[in-house]
């Protein structure tokens, strides 16, 4: 079917929007993991300037407007390239979200899903903000990580096509349990970033187990505290040992619960797939979540490497799109898109 040149751009500008946040994902990881997030102690600027090589260059205006503090520029170029890579996808949403509105007669473009993409990027823009001015916070540092991912996630979701199948094929009823799955998956994901916002991640050097132990001593009534108030710098983490060794471990028996709900869901609908294109999905998720957890025992095994830290989050990144990729093609029938249909 012939598509008009909105539509064309749309998909152009979707696309690029979705590879764009999944190197956003990736590099704001590598940020937070090489302890760069607070390379800018200041927002949106750095040190009050709008390159890190520019504040490096004035470091006596630095000194009087952030008494106590010199610029490392190693840490503010990491910062500031994460800023300039996430503001550009903030521009490509912002687009998205116009040419949307601007074509919303047209029954080939989605309306409502550009528009809460573009409300939720500011959100994302202001937890960002808050990640900087509020010393890392962990809840703060943890929902900007959820955030980013839900961010590609919904992109993903705009660029796949949905598959339109017949009344009564057989995976039909696979729909609820694949919304399971990325609800499992993104319990496990925030347990991720309360690991990585909490430097709990080296608290099990082991493995399988944990302090040589199957259940360590641990601290779980400290290790969820969700707001310990502001004021305090969490770089490198305030929590005691005990509550560290509890978070960590929760992360990998969450990871134990997410491998048991999203296998079955993928060879549930190898079972009952009945399309090419849906058994792909399917094969796509297993080969995500095989890769996901040779990188998370190597990770452990090689005594956590920044490398494979930072690939940790591109596994966690690829698997919320195959999800997502899965739950397109099992979207239900009474709501898939059909040519001249508008699609959410």
């Amino acid at each position: 079917m012939q598509t008009n040149a909105p539509t064309r751009w749309f998909r152009r500008i979707a696309l690029i929007a979705a590879a764009l946040a999944f190197g956003v994902v990736v590099l704001g990881a590598y940020v937070r993991l090489s302890d760069s997030g607070l390379g800018c102690p200041d927002w949106p600027t750095c040190y009050g300037h709008w390159t890190a090589g520019g504040a490096a260059q004035n470091a006596s205006a630095v000194a009087q407007a952030f008494p106590g503090q010199t610029v490392r520029y190693s840490l503010a170029i990491r910062e500031m390239v994460h800023r300039y890579f996430a503001g550009g996808l903030g521009l490509l949403i912002t687009a998205l979200a116009l040419i949307a509105v601007g074509n919303r007669r047209s029954r080939s473009l989605p309306v409502a899903l550009p528009v809460f993409l573009f409300a939720f990027v500011i959100l994302q823009g202001i937890f960002g903000a808050l990640t900087v001015t509020w010393q890392l916070q962990p809840i703060i540092v943890t929902a900007h990580l959820i955030g980013g991912m839900t961010t590609l996630g919904l992109l993903g979701w705009l660029v796949m096509r949905p598959e339109v199948r017949t009344p009564g094929s057989p995976e039909r009823g696979l729909w609820g349990w694949a919304l399971v799955g990325l609800g499992t998956l993104g319990l496990q994901l925030a347990l991720g970033g309360w690991v990585s916002s909490n430097y709990a991640a080296v608290a099990c050097p082991d493995f399988p187990t944990c302090q040589n132990h199957w259940l360590p001593p641990m601290d779980m009534a400290d290790a969820f505290v969700l707001w310990r108030g502001l004021g305090i710098d969490y770089t490198g983490g305030v929590l005691d040992h005990p509550a560290r060794v509890a978070i960590h471990f929760a992360h990998r028996l969450g990871a134990v619960v997410a491998t048991i709900v999203l296998a079955s869901v993928a060879f549930a609908t190898l079972v009952r797939a009945g399309s090419p294109r849906l058994r792909l999905a399917a094969l796509g998720l297993l080969a995500a979540l095989v890769l996901q957890i040779a990188i998370g025992i190597s990770m452990v095994l090689m005594a956590f490497p920044l490398s494979l830290a930072t690939l940790h989050n591109a596994g966690a990144a690829l698997l919320v799109l195959a999800v997502v990729a899965l739950l397109r093609c099992l979207k239900p029938l009474s709501t898939a898109y059909l040519p001249g249909e508008r699609r959410f």
